[in-house]
């Protein structure tokens, strides 16, 4: 599939706060925690548990909650296939979008039991 300018502009209006306890439920549902959804948005975002709550308080959008992150370096080694979009080849004009996917790969690693040592990436030495 093809990300357009109007798909990256209706993410960007998301709230996290409204998008959070759906990933949370996910996990859940199939035996992961909180505190392993936090553990993973933490490495990929810079965001810690409390830093998290000011977000979903602050009610911000995918857009800002983005702006405010500070992207793990190892974040292009996340690859693959999330909801009919290779994150591969999404085009750089749509950031946004592609970090979303990102983290959403990372998630769902999470939900099908990937181990935390494989979810969270690090160059090979």
């Amino acid at each position: 599939m093809k990300v357009t300018a109007e798909k990256n502009e209706k993410v960007a209006k998301l709230y996290f706060a409204s998008i959070y306890p759906l990933y949370l439920n996910r996990l859940e549902k199939n035996g992961r925690t909180k505190e392993e959804l936090n553990q993973v948005i933490e490495w990929f975002t810079g965001f810690d548990k409390d830093d998290l709550q000011a977000l979903i308080k602050e009610n911000v959008t995918f857009g800002a909650f983005f702006q405010k992150a500070t992207i793990h370096p190892n974040a292009h080694m996340i690859k693959g296939v999330v909801c009919g979009y290779r994150i591969e080849d999404i085009e750089d004009e749509f950031e946004l979008y592609k970090q979303c996917r990102r983290m959403e790969k990372l998630i769902d690693e999470l939900a099908r039991g990937r181990k935390m040592e494989k979810i969270l990436r690090k160059e090979k030495r």
